[in-house]
C-alpha cells in the first residue's frame, strides 16, 4: 500500500481523493477548526498535526513517503489578493513545505513524487516569476516535473480550474504511456505553455508532459446536487429577492427571463460583484450563470462573497445562499462527510479544498502507476 503525506490538509480532501488503497502517515494543518473536521471524518489516529508548518522538521515526520502532496495557500496568489505571491506570509509557505521535502532527501527520503496545487493565477504571478521559482525548486531538488490545469467541471457541475504541477524523483523510470511528446488539450492551457515557454532553458530541462487521458463526460448537474430541505440555510424573503434581482444589470435580468420560459426549472449561481456604471462610479451587482454548473467556491478570506442560488420554476423565482450540503457536493464529497456544524466554517473549509474526483483522476493515472507499492487493478479502477 502506497503511503502518503497531507500538507495544508483542510478536511482531508486530498485523502478522501486518494482513497482507502493509500495509507496516510502525516497530515498537517494550520487551522484548529479545519483539524476538528479531519479527525471527525478521518479518527484520531495520531496522523494528524495541527500547527504551523514552520514550526515542523524532518523528524517530525514518519516514514517514507511515496507521495508528498501540498495544496499550499492561494491568497497571494488569487487575483482576488494582493500580489505579493510567494513573497506573501500565506502563499509563501511553499517555502518552509519543500525545506520538509529537502530535509527528508537529506535522511535518504526523498518522495518518490511530490504535487503541489494552487489557483491558475500561479502562473502569471509577478510576470510568471512565482511560476518559475516553483518549477525551478522541483528542478534544483532532483525532479522531473510536469504541470496541468484541471478544472473540476469535468467531474463535478463546479467551474473551479486549478495548476497541479507534479513532480517524480529523477531516479524513478516512466512508463511511456505516463509522458505525452508534447503539450495537449485540455490540460496543458494556452496559459501553461505561455509559462512553460517562458522558463529559462536550465529550468525546462526536467520539464515532461504527463499524459492524462479525459475522464468520461459528466452527467451531473448543478441542479442535481440542490437541496430541496436545507438545514444550514434559509430561503429568502420575497423581498430580499427582489433586492437580489435589483443589483442585477440589464443583461443578467434577461438571463433570469429567459430561465422563466424554460419550461422547467432552472438553477442559477449567483456572485455579487462589484462593477463601474457607465458615469464611472462602483456598483454592487449580482450576476448570473444558468448552464448548469455553479461558480467556483470561493471563502471570504479570497476576496470574494459567497454564492447564492436562485431558483427559477416558471414565473416563481426564489433565492437562498448555497447550503454547507450543496458546496461539498461540489466538491465531489458523498454526504457521509461530517461538516462542521456552524455554516461559515463549512464554507470555509470546502471553499479552500481541493475537488476529490480530481485527486482520483491523478491517482490512477500518474501516481499509483510509480507509486513503490502499485494498486491492484480493482483498487483503482
Amino acid at each position: 500500500m502506497p503511503d502518503f503525506y497531507e500538507f495544508f490538509a483542510g478536511g482531508g480532501m486530498v485523502r478522501a481523493g486518494l482513497g482507502g488503497g493509500w495509507r496516510c502517515l502525516f497530515a498537517n494543518d494550520f487551522d484548529a477548526k479545519k483539524g476538528l473536521a479531519y479527525q471527525a471524518n478521518w479518527g484520531a489516529g495520531g496522523e494528524l498535526t495541527v500547527g504551523d508548518i514552520r514550526a515542523l522538521t524532518p523528524e517530525n515526520l514518519p516514514g517514507a513517503p511515496d507521495l508528498v502532496w501540498g495544496s499550499f495557500p492561494c491568497q497571494d496568489l488569487s487575483l482576488a489578493g494582493h500580489g505579493a505571491g510567494l513573497a506573501g506570509a500565506r502563499s509563501g509557505t511553499f517555502y518552509p513545505f519543500w525545506a520538509l521535502i529537502r530535509g527528508l532527501a537529506d535522511g535518504g527520503r526523498a518522495p518518490r513524487l511530490v504535487a503541489v496545487e494552487n489557483v491558475c493565477g500561479t502562473l502569471t504571478s509577478h510576470g510568471g516569476r512565482d511560476f518559475e521559482a516553483i518549477c525551478r525548486t522541483f528542478a534544483e531538488a532532483g525532479y522531473r516535473y510536469g504541470a496541468l490545469v484541471i478544472n473540476a467541471d469535468l467531474f463535478v457541475p463546479q467551474s473551479r480550474p486549478r495548476l497541479f504541477v507534479i513532480g517524480v524523483r529523477n531516479d524513478i523510470s516512466l512508463p511511456p504511456g505516463l509522458l505525452s511528446p508534447g503539450p495537449s488539450a485540455p490540460f496543458h492551457t494556452p496559459a501553461l505553455r505561455r509559462a512553460t515557454d517562458a522558463l529559462p532553458a536550465a529550468v525546462r530541462q526536467p520539464l515532461v508532459w504527463w499524459n492524462l487521458p479525459a475522464p468520461p463526460r459528466r452527467t451531473v448537474t448543478f441542479a442535481d446536487l440542490i437541496e430541496a430541505h436545507p438545514d444550514s440555510v434559509a430561503w429568502h424573503t420575497q423581498a430580499e429577492t427582489k433586492a437580489l434581482l435589483d443589483m442585477m444589470s440589464d443583461l443578467n435580468l434577461a438571463k433570469v427571463r429567459a430561465a422563466m420560459q424554460a419550461g422547467h426549472r432552472q438553477i442559477g449561481g449567483v456572485y455579487r460583484r462589484t462593477r463601474v456604471d457607465a458615469a464611472g462610479a462602483k456598483a454592487q451587482r449580482a450576476e448570473v450563470r444558468f448552464d448548469d454548473i455553479a461558480g467556483c467556491l470561493r471563502t471570504p478570506a479570497g476576496g470574494s462573497s459567497r454564492q447564492t442560488i436562485l431558483v427559477v420554476d416558471g414565473l416563481r423565482v426564489r433565492s437562498r445562499l448555497i447550503s454547507a450540503r450543496e458546496t461539498a457536493r461540489l466538491m465531489g464529497l458523498d454526504d457521509a462527510y461530517i461538516l462542521p456544524r456552524r455554516y461559515n466554517d463549512a464554507y470555509h473549509l470546502t471553499g479552500d479544498g481541493v475537488a476529490t474526483p480530481v485527486v482520483r483522476h491523478l491517482a490512477h493515472h500518474i501516481f499509483e502507476p510509480l507509486a513503490r507499492d502499485p494498486l491492484p487493478d480493482r483498487l483503482v479502477a
